[in-house]
């Protein structure tokens, strides 16, 4: 996993994981306005991005990688964990696994119900259909099915060509399979629930479910919204929910 780091290192670290099939660059315009103030470090997955070269095995490993690159750099804890859907599940799984690793947490489209079918087919969609992701009119369905802006559309084709099959197969197979960790409960963190309006009714059941487990935590719908739409498409509003987190004024 490789770790970009954005801004002055004497300032609160907010950690932002990006989704399947993405990098550190979704999340350009949150850094361009927070790393004034934070220190802003962008993982990235194993399998993706510049990361292409390092197969992705899980997201209990992702979680790993993450908790001791805290505990190298930061004493164990740090300020924000922020994750988009895979990155979301790696955000919970961090916060399952350390009660105290972090002081916020926005958990944006986070599937915790393990959908066996999907994962189950996998292995043999990718082995009849993986030539595709180096197509370029695939890779617009896909961009668009992603909420993946315009302006990134050619970074997010040159870098999603070089995924290797294997690392997708685990990235389907983990992400349909991760169930609701039992000791998420026990997270100290303040934690923001976002869901897309749109999005499919497992990922709303999902948003529900952390929503009961995390004590204190907020659960905000997203009206007329896609799957990683608000974090994608409309930052500002984004940014608008995390200051509400931080101040501990999220509203209605």
């Amino acid at each position: 996993m490789i770790f970009k780091e954005f801004g002055n290192r004497s300032m609160p670290v907010i950690i932002f994981l990006h989704g399947g099939g993405l990098s550190w660059w979704s999340w350009k315009p949150q850094i361009e306005v927070l790393q004034k103030k934070y220190y802003i470090v962008t993982p990235i997955i194993d399998g993706q991005g510049d990361a292409f070269d390092t197969n992705f095995i899980s997201i209990k490993k992702s979680g790993e990688q993450v908790i001791k690159y805290i505990k190298d750099n930061y004493n164990g804890k740090v300020f924000a964990i922020c994750g988009l859907s895979i990155g979301a599940q790696i955000t919970v799984e961090i916060l399952s696994r350390e009660k105290d690793i972090t002081d916020n947490a926005v958990i944006e489209s986070a599937l915790v119900y393990p959908m066996k079918l999907a994962s189950a087919l996998a292995v043999p969609i990718y082995n009849m259909c993986y030539g595709l992701t180096k197509k370029r009119w695939f890779a617009k369905l896909q961009a668009k099915t992603l909420n993946v802006p315009d302006d990134l559309f050619e970074t997010y084709y040159e870098e999603s060509s070089k995924i290797t099959k294997e690392s997708l197969i685990n990235i389907t197979k983990s992400n349909g399979n991760y169930p609701m960790p039992k000791t998420l409960c026990n997270t100290k963190a303040k934690v923001l629930i976002l869901v897309g309006e749109k999005e499919l009714s497992i990922m709303k059941k999902s948003a529900s479910l952390l929503h009961e487990t995390i004590n204190g935590s907020f659960l905000k719908i997203i009206k007329k919204s896609g799957h990683g739409e608000i974090s994608l498409i409309y930052p500002e509003k984004y940014l608008d929910l995390l200051q509400q987190l931080f101040s501990n004024n999220i509203k209605e």
